[in-house]
């Protein structure tokens, strides 16, 4: 009896330790094959070049001459090389302007070696999931502990993950710098897409906090890109080791060269330059407008349409309603009277400007600084939605003006139609009155007797309080 359950004892104690180790074994293999998929992750042959050279037209051998280099490309190409290194940067531009197309070149020189870049989304679950291909990091889901816990494999939130992908990316990043001495890099595209609320500033806030700390050990240069300033307002606040890269249209020659070059690979034709610089005229040196431009038959009439894309867009969004407006819509008028208003200034103040165009640099738009922009509309709160919504645009120095060169022209056309300066003071006029009646309270005085009167007064008194009396008539009986 003795013997049996000394036997069995045994048993119980070999096989608890077989698991044991065994669980051991797989929980401490698990970690390093995490930390070493995080590295595989940066090894040269990034999928979102393949994915590029198709969907954003990166030019690659041996058709690469097509591609337009601009003044910004050497410093991008130094940032994502490693040489340049110590800060974290924030690439600002209008949408459409080559921001990204310039950081997907600058990795294809390299081959995306050292690199993971991904796109931002408003959804944190979203995003998480993304950071986490980006990396090649599953966030413990693929983990088969988790099969033996009854609250689930994963039981946090989507941001306890990014901290924790955060840290895995550190660990792999302190191994990296100690053989090629040089640092990883992580580009966040469209950062603007995360919300402008709470969560999104938890978010930014964590990311930044890991692209200081990174940028001054030398472990990881983060690249936020972004076309809207909320996020350099953000950034702003915590910013030490930040640096801020504008990126712009083209300015004339660099654009009628881009067109040229756009037209000879997909047209294979010489074209006047009369014609490119009529282009020019019309949509600047925008590069999505001059691509789509350069892929039509009809090049001018695509210049025209683009202009009757941006006026609709802004019309629909922003159409004021006159002096018959009912007054359940006058907060969005509000809104859109609030951009029309700065729209005619724009438009004004170019007529006071003696250079609105150069022979070299091309276009020369009206702008306003960003706080006499806010004191043009006489709202504050507005501004940085119109700059969402690409109706105008605020530059990495808070300069407010139209978002392209289409936009502006469109804003021309608007305020010349007959009528409009009066129609834009009619809606003024009536959503003051609406306001006013909204200001105004009424008091009606009832249960007077013939010759009966109130009496009003204001006492002396700490509370200033007003007094009301009711005088009736003597009775002669």
């Amino acid at each position: 009896m003795g013997e049996a359950a000394a036997t069995t004892f045994a048993s119980v104690v070999v096989l608890g330790i077989g698991f044991a180790c065994a669980g051991y074994a797989y929980h401490k293999s698990y970690k390093y094959l995490q930390l070493k998929k995080i590295e595989n992750a940066f090894e040269p042959g990034d999928p979102v070049l393949v994915l590029a050279a198709v969907g954003k037209d990166v030019p690659a051998p041996p058709n690469a001459q097509h591609w337009v280099m601009r003044e910004e490309q050497a410093k991008i190409d130094a940032i994502i090389n490693g040489t340049d290194k110590g800060h974290y940067y924030l690439i600002m531009g209008e949408k459409g302007c080559g921001k990204s197309s310039m950081l997907l070149e600058a990795m294809r020189k390299i081959d995306g070696e050292g690199c993971a870049m991904f796109e931002a989304h408003a959804d944190l679950e979203i995003f998480r999931i993304r950071l986490g291909k980006a990396l090649d990091y599953e966030f413990h889901e693929d983990y088969i502990g988790g099969y033996f816990s009854e609250r689930g494999p994963r039981d946090t939130t989507a941001l306890l993950d990014i901290e924790r992908a955060m840290n895995k990316l550190e660990k792999v990043a302190l191994q990296h710098r100690a053989k090629k001495n040089k640092p990883l890099i992580v580009i966040i595209n469209q950062t603007h897409l995360i919300r402008d609320d709470e969560d999104g500033k938890d978010l930014l806030e964590l990311l930044q906090q890991r692209a200081e700390s990174w940028a001054a050990a030398n472990l990881v240069t983060m690249i936020f890109n972004t076309d809207d300033y909320w996020v350099y307002e953000r950034l702003k606040q915590l910013a030490t080791r930040m640096e801020v890269m504008s990126v712009s249209d083209l300015p004339k020659a660099q654009a009628i060269t881009a067109l040229q070059k756009y037209r000879q690979r997909y047209f294979s034709e010489e074209v006047d330059h009369s014609i490119l610089e009529e282009v020019y005229d019309r949509i600047g040196g925008r590069l999505s407008f001059l691509n789509r431009v350069a892929k039509s038959h009809n090049m001018l009439a695509t210049c025209d349409r683009i202009k009757e894309i941006e006026k609709t867009w802004f019309l629909n969004q922003c159409w004021i309603l006159g002096s018959e407006m009912d007054d359940d819509v006058m907060d969005q008028q509000k809104w859109a009277s609030a951009a029309m208003v700065l729209a005619l200034a724009l438009v004004d103040k170019e007529e006071d400007m003696e250079p609105t165009y150069d022979a070299e640099r091309g276009h020369v738009l009206p702008w306003f600084p960003m706080h006499k922009a806010q004191e043009i509309m006489t709202r504050a709160d507005f501004i940085r939605e119109m700059d969402r919504l690409n109706l105008f645009t605020i530059t990495s120095t808070a300069q407010v003006r139209a978002s392209s060169v289409p936009m502006h022209r469109a804003f021309k056309e608007i305020c010349a139609e007959p009528g409009f300066r009066q129609f834009l003071q009619d809606t003024l006029e009536r959503i003051a009155a609406i306001e006013s009646l909204g200001r105004t309270r009424e008091l009606v005085a009832k249960d007077l007797v013939l010759g009966g009167k109130y009496r009003i007064s204001k006492p002396f008194s700490f509370d200033n309080r007003v007094e009301v009396k009711l005088e009736q008539p003597e009775d002669k009986d």
